[in-house]
C-alpha cells in the first residue's frame, strides 16, 4: 500500500503502540529498549503516570484559549523556570525551531531598541544543528539542508567549530549575537570545551553581543544539570529549550535575561499554540520529577556508570568503535563502521540508537533508566558489535 505520508523519513519498518518506562512495544507485541527516547524528547519514559495524570486531569478542563487571555499554568512554569535558571523572562512555543527563532529575533531586537538595527548577524558554528525553518537552516549552515530551498537566509557568518581566529574575524559592527549548542547533538556529539564557553562569553562582553546557547537537546536534565552550560559555569543571555522539557509532548521555550529582552514588548512576536494550558501542565509536571531532590544526582550517577560500562565495551570492539563522546546522558559512539548500518545491527538485538553527523550513533536514553537497563543496552550494544565484525569478515573473505 502506497503511503499518504510525505515521503521525507526513511522510516525503519516497526511501529509501536505502547510505551513503558524506558520500553517501546510493537504491534506484534516485541519489545524494544529505548535509547533513543524520540531523539532525547521522552526524557522521563514513557507512559510515566504521572506526566498521564497531569495530562488527563487538564484534559478535562481546558485544552487551548490562545495568548489573548492569561494561562495560569505558563505563568507557574515560567516562574519554576526562571527560579531554576539565569533567566528572568520565559515565552513558551511548540517547537525547538521555533524556541531558536524566538532567540534569533530576541538578540537581534535587542539592539534595534537600543538604536543600532544593523546589528542582526549571528556567528554560528559548522557542524550546528538549530531547526529546519528557513532561518534556523542558514543558522546551522549545513549544505544538505539548505540546498534546494532558494537564497540561504542572510544575517548568519558560520565560523569552524573551536577556531578563535576565525571567530575573531568574522565579529564586525553588524554582529548581534554568537549561537552554539553546548554540545553538538545532530553534529555527532562534540562536546564543547567549557574554556571555550567562557571565551564566547568574554568576546560577548567585550563587543556587546548577545550570547545564545542552543540547549533544545541539551537542557531539562539530559546532561546531569538543569542545562548543560551550568557545567563550565558561563551563562549566557538567552536559551533555547525544547524536547525533554514536554517529556513527549510538543512545546518549547525561550529564556532570557530581561535586558537581553528589552525589544520584545506587546506585538513584537506571538504564537497561536505555544504556552497552552495542555503543554504548561505537562511541562509543569516534567518539571516536578527532574527538580526533584536527588534526580540530577541520580542522571549524573547512571550517566557515568553507562560511561564506564561503554569505555570497556569500546576497549573490546576497536574495529567497531573508534571515540565515545558526550555528558551524562548524552552520550555518542564514534565508529568505524557506517553509523546507520550500527543503529540497524542494534534495532536487530531490539535496542533503538539514533544516527548523528560525524559517523556517530546517539545513546539519549530517558533519563529514569537504572542499573538494569543499562546492563541490558550493554549486552544488546555487544551483540551488535559482534554482529558488525562477522559482517566485516565475511566481507573480507
Amino acid at each position: 500500500m502506497t503511503s499518504s505520508l510525505l515521503p521525507t523519513y526513511a522510516r525503519a519498518k516497526v511501529s509501536f503502540e505502547r510505551g513503558e518506562g524506558a520500553w517501546l512495544v510493537a504491534r506484534d507485541g516485541s519489545r524494544y529498549l529505548d535509547f533513543g527516547a524520540g531523539i532525547a524528547v521522552n526524557s522521563v519514559g514513557h507512559g510515566h503516570p504521572h506526566l498521564v495524570a497531569a495530562l488527563t486531569e487538564q484534559a478535562q478542563k481546558v485544552w487551548h484559549v490562545s495568548n489573548l487571555f492569561e494561562v495560569p499554568e505558563a505563568e507557574r512554569l515560567a516562574q519554576r523556570l526562571t527560579e531554576a535558571s539565569f533567566a528572568d523572562v520565559v515565552f513558551f512555543a511548540n517547537s525547538g525551531a521555533e524556541a531558536n527563532e524566538a532567540c534569533i529575533k530576541m538578540a537581534r531586537k535587542y539592539h534595534a531598541a537600543g538604536g543600532h538595527p544593523e546589528r542582526y548577524r549571528i556567528v554560528t558554528f559548522e557542524g550546528a544543528f538549530h531547526g529546519r525553518t528557513l532561518a534556523t537552516i542558514a543558522a546551522g549552515g549545513q549544505q544538505k539542508y539548505i540546498e534546494g530551498f532558494g537564497p540561504k537566509v542572510d544575517g548568519f557568518d558560520q565560523v569552524p567549530f573551536g577556531d578563535l581566529e576565525a571567530l575573531k574575524a568574522a565579529i564586525t559592527p553588524e554582529t548581534a549575537a554568537l549561537m552554539i549548542e553546548p554540545i553538538q547533538g545532530e553534529g555527532g556529539l562534540r562536546v564543547v570545551p567549557h574554556e571555550w564557553l567562557r571565551t564566547l562569553r568574554g568576546l560577548c562582553d567585550e563587543h556587546g553581543l548577545m550570547l545564545i546557547m542552543d540547549e533544545v537537546q541539551t537542557g531539562i536534565g539530559r546532561t546531569g544539570r538543569l542545562f548543560a552550560h551550568e557545567w563550565s559555569g558561563v551563562t549566557p543571555d538567552i536559551l533555547s529549550s525544547a524536547k525533554g522539557i514536554g517529556g513527549g509532548f510538543p512545546m518549547g521555550a525561550c529564556l532570557a535575561t530581561s535586558e537581553a529582552a528589552r525589544g520584545m514588548t506587546v506585538g513584537t512576536h506571538g504564537t497561536t499554540f505555544g504556552g497552552n494550558p495542555l503543554a504548561m501542565a505537562v511541562g509543569n509536571a516534567v518539571l516536578d520529577i527532574v527538580l526533584a531532590p536527588g534526580f540530577l544526582d541520580h542522571v549524573r550517577q547512571t550517566g557515568l556508570l553507562l560511561k564506564q560500562r561503554l569505555a570497556a565495551l569500546k576497549d573490546r570492539h576497536p574495529d567497531v568503535i573508534d571515540e565515545l563522546r558526550g555528558e551524562g546522558l548524552m552520550t555518542g559512539l564514534r565508529l568505524v563502521v557506517t553509523n546507520t548500518d550500527f543503529a540497524a545491527a542494534a534495532r536487530d538485538e531490539h535496542l533503538l540508537v539514533i544516527p548523528a553527523g560525524d559517523n556517530v550513533v546517539r545513546l539519549l536514553p530517558p533519563l529514569t533508566i537504572g542499573e538494569d537497563e543499562v546492563a541490558a543496552a550493554l549486552d544488546k550494544l555487544e551483540a551488535a558489535c559482534a554482529a558488525m565484525e562477522t559482517r566485516g569478515r565475511r566481507a573480507a573473505e
